[in-house]
């Protein structure tokens, strides 16, 4: 399945304001950063997934970076990015009517961004 087939699935949030043709490279982008930063996946509750990062200052710069970005395109998201007694942590928050795309974001994370 390709990256472009991927974005096209019905988990990309109608609420999304991304061109789709941006879509497939802020997915592989995504990807990228997990396949690199992401130390362990872990579901907080039915709304919202916790990534476990590399503690470094560049992998948070990073996250932020993207992060958003992100919200600049789907403001349903919340993100927090906790840096604490050495670790570094990224939190998503999704409405109810989004699990879907936390869903998918999250089975890709569990993937190291290969789903």
């Amino acid at each position: 399945m390709t990256e472009r087939s991927l974005v096209e699935e019905s988990w990309v949030s109608q609420a999304c304001t991304l061109p789709t043709a941006e879509q497939p490279l802020r997915l592989a982008e995504f990807d990228d950063l997990v396949a690199s930063a992401v130390l362990g996946v872990h579901r907080v509750d039915g709304l919202r997934v916790r990534l476990e990062l590399r503690p470094e200052p560049e992998t948070a710069g990073r996250v932020a970076e993207l992060m958003a970005r992100e919200t600049g395109c789907c403001s349903f998201f919340t993100f927090t990015l906790a840096a604490t007694g050495g670790q570094l942590a990224l939190e998503m928050a999704v409405p109810a009517g989004q699990v879907e795309v936390l869903d998918a974001l999250a089975a890709r994370a569990g993937a190291g961004g290969r789903a």
